[in-house]
């Protein structure tokens, strides 16, 4: 079918064939077309569409009859930053209009920017399944710092040690020391008078909630331990 239609008469048979009548169709096709950035190619043939436009009428006939359960494999991979948010515009609006979306992705970003709820499979297993807020309160908040002088980066990795919940994680280039800490605010007080009092000093001290990857690598070393 894509070798002889265009873009426009792909996605209204797909509507036809989920049994939309024609005017519901034509409607439907011209507000998808618009939504995914497909208007000025509407009368193309689907066979000169490149990756990305293929990509975008796909999404564009699964979203066509707001299905009451969609399953989507890695929806974003591939499109612009702007296609990319369209989809995500439009998988929050199908899920708030009562469809239930279940999205298999490997970008956690993508997950955290969608999901209600996440299970994080390893080696075929479900391992955890939360909300995201709730799966990062399983390792606890982080806390940040960035030393002036790079030759005491070993030196603020054992102040941060002292208090964090795994092993700092450093990033030379950047001079910047990470870790996992429970007592948040105790951790806080407890590092910066410690790294005063040995002469340390700091560009930069943050606590912050963990993303979603460092949820990830933290619950798969678990499991494989």
């Amino acid at each position: 079918m894509d070798e002889i239609l265009t873009g426009g008469e792909n996605l209204e048979t797909w509507g036809r064939l989920h049994h939309l009548g024609a005017a519901a169709a034509r409607r439907r096709v011209g507000e998808f077309l618009d939504r995914f950035g497909l208007s000025e190619a509407a009368d193309r043939r689907v066979r000169h569409y490149s990756g990305g436009m293929r990509r975008r009428l796909d999404l564009a006939v699964a979203f066509l009859q707001a299905p009451r359960v969609l399953f989507l494999d890695e929806p974003a991979t591939g499109l612009v930053p702007r296609s990319r948010t369209e989809v995500w515009r439009s998988v929050r609006g199908l899920a708030d209009a009562g469809s239930t979306v279940l999205m298999t992705t490997q970008y956690l970003f993508e997950a955290g920017q969608l999901a209600r709820q996440i299970a994080v499979i390893d080696g075929g297993r479900v391992i955890a399944d939360d909300t995201p807020e709730r799966l990062k309160s399983l390792i606890g908040d982080h806390l940040d710092l960035v030393v002036r002088d790079l030759a005491r980066l070993g030196d603020a990795a054992a102040v941060l040690a002292g208090v964090a919940q795994a092993k700092p994680v450093a990033d030379v280039d950047a001079r910047r020391l990470t870790a996992p800490v429970r007592a948040r605010v105790m951790a806080l007080t407890t590092v910066v008078r410690e790294l005063e009092r040995r002469g340390i000093e700091v560009e930069d001290v943050s606590l912050r909630r963990p993303t979603l990857d460092e949820v990830f690598l933290s619950l798969t070393a678990k499991a494989a331990a």
